[in-house]
C-alpha cells in the first residue's frame, strides 16, 4: 500500500515539475506564428543550368535536372518532361532521352509509353539551387554515363 501511495506522489510531483513548461515557451519551426495562421512563403532560390550535365554522386544515380523546371507541370494527365525527354522528341530537342528502364513494367513487357512507375520523374531527378550549403561538403561525384 505504501509502494502505491509512493508511485501515485512521485507521478504527481512529476506532472507539476513538466506543467511549468508551457506552449508559449516551445521552439516551432514556424517561429512565432501560431499554427492557424498561414507560413511566410520562403524567398525561392535560383536554379542552377548546366551545359552537359552534372557529375553523378555515384555509379546508376539518376541525373540531376541541369535546367529551370520551375513552369514544367507533371500531373496524373500531363508531364511536359516528356515532351523533350521522350524515344519521339529527345533527338529533335537535343535532350537525352528517359532511359529505357523508365519504359518496362514492374514484370520487365517493354511499354510504349513511360511507365506509371517512373512517371513523376522529379522523385529521382532533381533541380540544382544556387543556395549556401549548410554544411561544409567536399564531395567529389563520378563522370555521368554517356
Amino acid at each position: 500500500m505504501k509502494k502505491i501511495v509512493l508511485f501515485v506522489l512521485a507521478g504527481m510531483a512529476l506532472g507539476l515539475a513538466c506543467s511549468g513548461t508551457t506552449v508559449a515557451e516551445e521552439q516551432s519551426l514556424r517561429g512565432s506564428r501560431p499554427p492557424d495562421k498561414l507560413s511566410r512563403m520562403f524567398k525561392l532560390k535560383k536554379q542552377i543550368k548546366k551545359e552537359g550535365g552534372f557529375k553523378r554522386a555515384f555509379k546508376q544515380a539518376p541525373p540531376q535536372i541541369p535546367h529551370d523546371i520551375s513552369k514544367d507541370r507533371i500531373t496524373l494527365t500531363e508531364n511536359t518532361c516528356m515532351k523533350c525527354h521522350s524515344a519521339a522528341n529527345y533527338k529533335r530537342e537535343k535532350a537525352p532521352k528517359a532511359g529505357d528502364s523508365h519504359f518496362k513494367s514492374r514484370d520487365g513487357k517493354v511499354l510504349k509509353e513511360i511507365s506509371t512507375r517512373r512517371y513523376f520523374c522529379v522523385q529521382c531527378h532533381v533541380p540544382q539551387l544556387d543556395a549556401q550549403p549548410l554544411v561544409e561538403n567536399t564531395f567529389k561525384g563520378v563522370p555521368a554515363d554517356k
